[in-house]
């Protein structure tokens, strides 16, 4: 048997099926999808819709113009427009001034381009001929410069030829003068120089490294120079004799007959130092002078006159 509704039955059955319906179709609301361009139908109504409206925008404006502008058609302007127009345009003439108007142009467009050229051509040559100039001026110059070291080159080749080359013991002489003042020791004649000789007796040395001057023995004989004793002996083939230095010179006295200073005194130049002998390897009485530099013998008559 059907059931039978009620009125309050049926209203709710129509609002549950009212309220599913409208459910479903809000879902299929949003599951609709937007295309994402538009067709090419739609685009060609676009266009041609935005044409109308121009079109309209335009034919408007010109309605408007006619109707609030009374002057376009006025018989002021009319009569301008026909003075205009009634004039006589010769073309031939314009196109003439006109071409004449921009030869003249032209032309003085290139009288500025050469005139520029020659500028610079002249510029470049003055520069070739300054560069040239100063090439030349260096090669002078140079050539003087080469001319004068020629010249010095040959002056000191002729000075080293004219000035003969000094020996060292020459050198050590010199050098000895410059630094160190002498006297003689003592007053007496030289019976042997400095260097070789020939000697009678063969226990005379024929290298002479001093120079001998003979005196009676007793007497007195003085410092040469100022200087310290550095040795005071009487061993050896020079008898009893002292050696004083001052800065690198060594001077000995040798055969002496007695010896007045000892070694570490300090000598005064002209001090009495010893006596004249004839004590170990020698003939007789007489002093043995001897000047030694840095080890090396000198000759004492290049030094002073004895």
């Amino acid at each position: 048997m059907e059931r039978t509704m009620s009125v309050e039955d049926k209203i709710k059955r129509a609002e549950e099926i009212y309220y599913r319906r409208r459910e479903q179709g809000q879902l299929k609301q949003e599951n609709v999808r937007i295309p994402a361009k538009t067709s090419k139908k739609d685009i060609k109504l676009f266009k041609k819709m935005i044409i109308q409206i121009i079109t309209c925008l335009i034919i408007y404006s010109l309605f408007y113009a006619v109707v609030n502008n009374n002057y376009i058609f006025s018989e002021d302007f009319t009569n301008k427009a026909k003075e205009i127009l009634s004039q006589d345009i010769n073309f031939n003439e314009i196109y003439s001034i006109i071409s004449t108007k921009v030869n003249e142009t032209i032309k003085k467009i290139k009288k500025e381009d050469q005139k520029n050229e020659e500028i610079n051509q002249q510029e470049e040559q003055n520069n070739d001929e300054n560069i040239g100039g100063a090439e030349e001026i260096l090669t002078n110059m140079e050539e003087t410069v080469e001319n004068n070291n020629d010249e010095v080159i040959a002056q000191e080749e002729n000075k080293t030829e004219e000035t003969p080359q000094l020996s060292q013991m020459e050198q050590d002489a010199n050098y000895i003068k410059s630094k160190i003042s002498f006297i003689k020791p003592l007053n007496g004649r030289i019976s042997s120089a400095y260097g070789e000789r020939n000697p009678t007796t063969p226990t005379v040395p024929k290298n002479h490294t001093g120079t001998d001057i003979v005196a009676e023995t007793g007497t007195k004989i003085v410092s040469s120079t100022n200087g310290t004793v550095i040795l005071a002996s009487s061993q050896g083939d020079y008898g009893k004799h002292l050696k004083i230095q001052i800065e690198d010179v060594i001077i000995v006295y040798a055969h002496c007959n007695k010896l007045y200073v000892k070694e570490g005194d300090n000598i005064s130049q002209g001090q009495e130092i010893a006596e004249v002998g004839a004590t170990g390897n020698t003939t007789g009485p007489h002093l043995h002078f001897e000047v030694r530099y840095q080890n090396r013998y000198v000759d004492p008559q290049m030094i002073l006159d004895l």
